[in-house]
């Protein structure tokens, strides 16, 4: 038997909703970022779009927004490395909407529509539920899919004083000889330099450091970038270039001679952890492995 054109056309259009459908999970397995539209859910505006990652950091992206979206943070972590700080950074584009914070099955307004849409906004989790962001849309009637788009991007730590906005007091005082030796172990960056100037920015709190760098012994992105330098030239001349983050209360100053900058990076910002004179490291390093007690092996120049 001959099939009929509206049997040919009905198995050709089953093949191709397949194959979308393969693609569309094939798109959807980044388990780290989310990138999707509100127009699913125009059918029914008391719809709720539901997203789970799967990661400790990553982004979200909701091109023209409907109702609202359910973004729920199921990273795959062992018992003993739970995360119980998020920090959230909303796009630039975050307006006409609500960002909210659902732990215990309670939501916590974060950025409210109209509201100041912060540049990182941190607070403790609740280790006994799953993290949730909820964000809600405030959508004219007469014009209820507009053509732009809002997210944040997102990142889950360990505790409090890895958190860039947290308690201006843990993150200032200055590290004892255990934290330090730890800090070139477990920093996200260690980088020796000077300091080239530090600018103050009063409205954000925060302060600049501009850093030349002779030595990156590793950094987690590229906070710190290569520059050319003059044939010949010794090995302490600079030759990185990267700007880091601290807290205007800690009240980093200028200073002569070189040290060793340990850190944090959140969000592709480089935030100021401990940061010895390079001399100081090498007495309090060499002392430590002659008694067997650093955590780790440091390259020394």
């Amino acid at each position: 038997m001959f099939w009929s054109v509206f049997d040919m056309f009905a198995s050709v259009l089953f093949v191709v909703v397949f194959i979308l459908s393969r693609k569309l999970h094939f798109c959807a397995a980044d388990l780290c970022n989310w990138s999707g539209s509100g127009f699913p859910i125009s059918i029914d505006t008391r719809m709720v779009l539901q997203v789970r990652l799967r990661c400790t950091e990553g982004s979200v992206r909701w091109a023209y927004p409907g109702q609202a979206l359910r973004v729920v943070l199921e990273p795959n972590l062992s018992s003993s490395a739970r995360r119980s700080t998020l920090c959230i950074k909303p796009s630039p584009s975050f307006g006409g909407a609500s960002l909210f914070i659902e732990r215990g099955g309670q939501l916590e307004p974060l950025v409210t529509d109209g509201g100041r849409v912060e540049r990182v906004s941190c607070f403790s989790g609740d280790e006994l539920h799953v993290p949730a962001i909820y964000i809600q849309t405030s959508l004219p009637g007469d014009e209820p899919w507009s053509p732009r788009w809002l997210g944040f991007r997102y990142e889950l730590m360990a505790n409090r004083s890895a958190a860039p906005s947290l308690d201006h007091t843990t993150l200032c005082r200055p590290c004892n000889d255990t934290e330090l030796l730890m800090a070139v172990c477990n920093s996200d960056f260690v980088v020796r330099g000077f300091i080239k100037d530090v600018l103050h920015n009063l409205d954000r709190q925060i302060s600049l450091v501009e850093v030349l760098a002779v030595k990156v012994h590793w950094q987690r992105s590229g906070v710190f970038e290569h520059q050319a330098i003059a044939p010949g030239s010794s090995g302490t001349v600079p030759s990185w270039r990267g700007v880091i983050r601290a807290h205007l209360q800690c009240g980093v100053k200028s200073g002569e001679g070189d040290f060793l900058f340990t850190g944090s990076e959140h969000f592709g910002d480089a935030w100021l952890g401990c940061a010895p004179r390079y001399k100081h490291f090498l007495s309090i390093y060499r002392t430590a492995k002659a008694w067997f007690r650093n955590p780790c092996d440091f390259p020394l120049d």
